[in-house]
């Protein structure tokens, strides 16, 4: 074996006792293997959480009487069954897999108390308080993570830091509002390209009104707006007190629907958010709560012009036969 051969195999030799030393599961002492790493944590005893993440977004979670709610979005219902999954993740978390002791690590694993992707904030019944910190991820399926007590971080493939969304559409059901459609007899979208106005006939066929003569009614332009209005997803709510700047007196657009029974319900759509998400400000006239809608929802009704609704006139076939000036004259080349 040759020099640099020898070298080689020196550094591959390094190399796996450093990826043993990393991965391998350490153990607690006398032999005893490791416990959960936040001891004393149940997860049915959680009264509330909060998640933060690296840009400062923050969600918080309680648990009340009617069940998981949005505290700071006047208690907006949260799905019980996506907290309840993530906290019994979190109890189930072992001690096993320690990969550094030493604080000066804690920023290069992003689990330090100024620089971490997650931070998982958790109160019990009892008063008792956790801190958990979710850092970056070495491989697939596996995550550094830190309880805030102590300078251990350890290594899991039980959680990962996309798993722990700071924003409050990862922990609601996003179904704003939902409206059979077969019980739809009008419908009416009005924004800033006009007001179109349909109605079911006698014979269960939609029509538009105001059709001009020689228009013809596009049903199946019309079907994707209904389908649109009858059952719309937010991208998370806002709460219940409007506020000037959400535009809704005057807003870009209004769908109103009406049923067989009579019973009248509208959607307004108003401010864009000036933020990064483009999100728009909507409200559904059955619900308490304002939300935002993703900008390619609110943009199905906000862009709507009478052209989505009227088949387009058949392009004119090209004339056929004509002669060239050479041609009707006889003087050929």
């Amino acid at each position: 074996m040759n020099r640099r051969n020898q070298v080689l195999s020196v550094l591959l030799a390094v190399q796996i006792v450093l990826g043993a030393v990393v991965f391998w599961p350490r153990w607690g002492g006398s032999g005893v293997e490791a416990g959960p790493l936040l001891e004393g944590l149940r997860a049915d005893e959680v009264v509330s959480l909060s998640v933060t993440d690296s840009d400062e977004n923050r969600v918080a979670l309680a648990k009340e009487s009617q069940g998981w709610v949005l505290p700071e979005v006047d208690d907006y219902p949260a799905d019980g069954e996506k907290v309840s999954t993530l906290l019994e993740k979190i109890e189930g978390l072992q001690a096993n897999r320690q990969v550094t002791r030493t604080e000066s690590s804690h920023k290069r694993l992003k689990v330090a108390e100024d620089d971490f992707e997650r931070l998982i904030e958790l109160e019990m019944a009892d008063g008792a308080a956790y801190q958990l910190y979710v850092g970056s991820s070495p491989q697939a399926n596996a995550t550094h993570v830190r309880a805030a007590d102590g300078p251990e971080t350890y290594l899991t493939s039980e959680l990962a830091s996309y798993e722990v969304d700071a924003s409050a559409g990862r922990w609601i059901v996003t179904l704003y509002y939902t409206l059979p459609q077969s019980a739809t007899v009008a419908l009416s979208l009005k924004n800033a390209n006009g007001e179109f106005e349909f109605e079911r006939g006698s014979d269960e066929e939609w029509l538009m009104k105001g059709l001009g003569e020689g228009e013809e009614f596009n049903q199946a332009g019309f079907n994707t707006l209904l389908g649109q209005a009858s059952s719309l997803r937010m991208a998370e709510p806002i709460g219940r007190e409007e506020e000037d700047w959400f535009g809704l007196d005057q807003a870009g657009a209004v769908v109103t629907l009406e049923t067989e029974e009579g019973q009248a319900y509208s959607l307004r759509i108003g401010a864009k958010d000036a933020g990064e998400r483009n999100n728009y400000v909507a409200k559904w006239s059955e619900s308490p709560y304002y939300v935002w809608l993703p900008e390619y929802t609110a943009s199905s009704f906000l862009d709507k012009t009478r052209n989505d609704f009227i088949v387009p006139p058949p392009t004119p076939a090209p004339a056929t036969g004509s002669q060239s000036p050479d041609e009707s004259t006889g003087n050929g080349s």
